[in-house]
């Protein structure tokens, strides 16, 4: 579905995004891996796409820090001369309850996954107008949906990123550039990984198909909003939850 395009994933070294930076590259996509700390993460992830046949790189950078985003952006758009997808998957969670969170830890969150958000948009639009075609893919949550105790930095985020979806579809559909958000459920990754068993219990009980989600749903679902067999849709959150919310 992605032959021939070049696609850029944020935090593509581990979970999610590397399931959706392998998918990508799958469907002939050359994907860039973008790390800000996890080097040794995101190379492994370089090696299996180059090891199943595909094309990968990595590049470092803060997805938070507007000057270096700008030029990440440059450097690829030099290189390969194009970005056709954006994959804005970066992301990290101090978790506290509300009278427990240091503004620290609320203004971190808000810089790598809304701020960095509107960072990699803003910078790859002015490559995709100028060739009247892009999509763009925003990795949101349910939490972002729906709220959670504990995670009002990260729900707020993940909320802003979806409002953020839908005024940048009004602002750039007439250019050819889609834009659309998924919001995962409970997925099942490292980070999910770390959650005690009774908490899964209680997650897995409001889950309707019964059971816990991989990075690959996420990913198929991706790789299709990123295709031109969604070109008429965008401005749309589309839920993989397994039904936790219906």
């Amino acid at each position: 579905m992605l032959k021939n395009k070049v696609a850029l994933v944020t935090g593509g070294g581990k979970g999610i995004g590397a399931s959706i930076a392998k998918e990508m590259a799958r469907e002939g996509a050359l994907v860039i891996i973008n790390y800000s700390y996890s080097e040794g993460a995101a190379r492994q992830v370089e090696k299996e796409i180059s090891e199943e046949g595909g094309q990968a790189e990595i590049v470092r950078c803060d997805v938070s820090d507007f000057e270096a985003v700008k030029e990440m952006i440059g450097d690829i758009v030099k290189k390969h001369g194009r970005i056709d997808i954006l994959v804005n998957n970066a992301g990290i969670v101090k978790d506290n309850l509300l009278m427990r969170m240091s503004e620290d830890d609320f203004d971190k969150v808000i810089d790598v996954n809304l701020k960095g958000t509107f960072n990699c948009i803003q910078n790859v639009t002015r490559i995709m107008m100028k060739q009247r075609y892009g999509r763009i893919v925003n990795i949101s949550s349910v939490v972002g949906l729906y709220g959670n105790a504990g995670q009002v930095n990260y729900a707020a985020s993940k909320a802003g990123i979806i409002g953020m979806t839908k005024s940048a579809a009004k602002e750039l559909g007439g250019r050819g550039i889609t834009v659309n958000a998924i919001a995962p459920g409970f997925i099942q990754t490292d980070m999910t990984g770390a959650l005690d068993d009774k908490v899964k219990a209680q997650m897995l009980s409001a889950i309707s198909l019964g059971c816990f989600g991989d990075g690959e749903d996420v990913a198929y679902t991706a790789c299709f909003l990123a295709s031109d067999k969604a070109r008429y849709i965008t401005g749309q959150v589309l839920g993989v939850d397994g039904g936790m919310r219906v």
